[in-house]
């Protein structure tokens, strides 16, 4: 079953060097697919630019893989930047995703628009993260 998929697709379901929940992030999203997987993304920011993307799933291995894509491709990009990352993206680094599980792509990028959204909102209003607020 695994034979027919790409490195990159094995590296990033199999890797857990960025699974980790983070306390006090700068962007914190979360969100939960129709096939009730959930993904979930934590930010740290530095200068504008994602210097740490950290991730949680409670899903499939496409799920990791898809979550994994997301926190490598946006490391070292500037906010505007990020918001670019797209499915496409995440499906053309993978290679071998199944077709039918590209919705674990969608909900990988939609959990991570949340983050940026999160971090988007605190710097408005910085205050709320004195509260400890974390979504």
């Amino acid at each position: 079953m695994l034979a027919h998929h790409s490195k990159q697709y094995l590296e990033m379901a199999f890797g857990y060097d960025k699974r980790l929940r983070l306390p006090h992030p700068d962007g914190h999203g979360k969100r939960t697919g129709e096939c009730g997987d959930t993904v979930e993304f934590f930010l740290r920011i530095r200068d504008g630019r994602i210097f740490q993307a950290f991730f949680d799933i409670n899903g499939c291995i496409n799920t990791a893989a898809c979550a994994n894509t997301v926190s490598l491709l946006s490391e070292g990009r500037a906010i505007e930047e990020a918001w670019e990352i797209d499915v496409e993206d995440i499906v053309g680094y993978l290679e071998t995703l199944p077709r039918d599980h590209y919705h674990c792509a969608e909900l990988a990028a939609g959990a991570f628009f949340l983050a940026l959204s999160d971090y988007a909102a605190s710097q408005r209003a910085p205050w709320k993260k004195l509260y400890g607020n974390e979504g």
